[in-house]
């Protein structure tokens, strides 16, 4: 069964003092009004571990920003999945665009993360997304396509159809104040259930999460969750403001 979500990416972003101050304001207003949508927070590494243990009767879930492909070694700097399960942590996003951009990571290496955290009990945010020259030049629908396929060309349908949850993220659309039209995302994410139904079966296709994300905002939320294959949203900067990302949340019906 698809789940309803709403996650918040904190990026290179906050203090401590100031992470901890709005996830412990965020729990309080999840007690308060029980919203229908699972909310997921992804701070920086160096939080997780004390945010997991202030968080730990809460329905919030948490989630790293990234994981390594490699279970242990000299690979200095990189967390891995066992790391991050020892701390609390058993969600974490991979292939987001800023790693695909700015530390060159590939669709293979990504594939190999989703596999790690697999391994390990985990479950991933896989992102996906194109490059605006890719929808100017037609070629939307072919990059996504062979992102989805590598990633999850090796994954074992028994662990996808338990733990899989993809966001969709135009890359033109990343903190640039635009974002595709609600149509635009539908008609992505319909084409990204299609896909993943090609490889490993309706039955995984039906039980994935898509969000979109890509300047989700207070104004545009609402919008984007009435389409069909939408079930929640991937949420950047917006994530960052109580009262912007409560009516985020509010609106996932």
């Amino acid at each position: 069964m698809r789940r309803k979500i709403v996650a918040g990416n904190w990026k290179m972003n906050l203090t401590f003092p100031q992470a901890r101050e709005l996830a412990l304001r965020l729990n309080t207003w999840v007690k308060a009004n029980k919203p229908i949508a699972e909310v997921i927070i992804a701070p920086s590494h160096l939080y997780l571990e004390q945010l997991n243990k202030d968080l730990m009767n809460s329905s919030i879930k948490i989630a790293a920003q990234n994981v390594s492909a490699m279970p242990n070694g000299a690979y200095t700097g990189d967390i891995s999945a066992e790391q991050l399960l020892s701390i609390g942590t058993k969600l974490s996003i991979v292939g987001h665009s800023e790693r695909r951009a700015y530390h060159y990571e590939q669709d293979k290496y990504i594939g190999k993360k989703l596999t790690h955290l697999y391994e390990n009990g985990m479950s991933p945010i896989l992102c996906v997304g194109e490059k605006l020259k890719d929808r100017e030049n037609g070629d939307h629908f072919e990059v996504v396509k062979r992102q989805v396929k590598i990633a999850l060309e090796r994954q074992n349908p028994e662990d996808l159809i338990k733990n899989l949850i993809i966001a969709y993220e135009p890359v033109w659309a990343i903190g640039t104040g635009r974002s595709a039209t609600p149509d635009q995302a539908q008609e992505m994410h319909a084409f990204i259930r299609k896909q993943v139904g090609e490889q490993h079966g309706i039955s995984v296709a039906n039980a994935t999460t898509i969000l979109y994300g890509g300047s989700v905002n207070a104004g545009n939320a609402r919008d984007f969750f009435k389409q069909y294959d939408i079930d929640g949203a991937l949420v950047g900067g917006a994530s960052l403001n109580i009262d912007d990302f409560t009516t985020i949340i509010s609106a996932r019906k």
